[in-house]
């Protein structure tokens, strides 16, 4: 009767090479790096820097609740919005954006709007709600 004997098993038997090549996964994705969306990235001015602003300069827009882009008491869509800044901004450099923003309108227009400003390249640009929705949470609060 013959007894089969085991072999010693050497380094690529064993369970260590599935460490290490787990090891070395971890260490290829830390190194990679990850895409990390970092929402908008808008120059803001800086703390002490003052900046005037003529009216001629200034663009007014509002959204209402259905997602019209407001301006001049003129409905426009986005590309007729983008028109009208990049038309602007040929005229004066200098040109500023406002936007006031109905509080049922969808956050999408929002940032629709903002995604332009940032194309667009305004580097004055403010976005506000309307006035009414703030009386209308102060009174909720009471």
């Amino acid at each position: 009767m013959t007894i089969k004997r085991k072999k010693k098993s050497g380094f690529l038997e064993t369970c260590a090479t599935s460490d290490l090549a787990f090891l070395l996964i971890i260490y290829f994705i830390v190194i990679a790096g990850f895409n990390i969306n970092q929402g908008f990235i808008m120059n803001l001015p800086a703390r002490d820097s003052v900046r005037s602003i003529l009216r001629e300069e200034l663009l007014r827009f509002e959204i209402d609740e259905e997602g019209h882009f407001l301006h001049a008491d003129n409905i426009f869509d986005i590309h007729q919005t983008r028109v009208i800044i990049s038309t602007a901004q040929k005229e004066n450099p200098n040109t500023a954006v406002i936007l006031t923003i109905d509080g049922k309108a969808h956050w999408q227009n929002v940032v629709s709007f903002v995604e332009l400003a940032q194309d667009l390249s305004i580097e004055a640009f403010s976005f506000t709600m309307k006035k009414d929705i703030w009386e209308n949470l102060e009174k909720n609060e009471d």
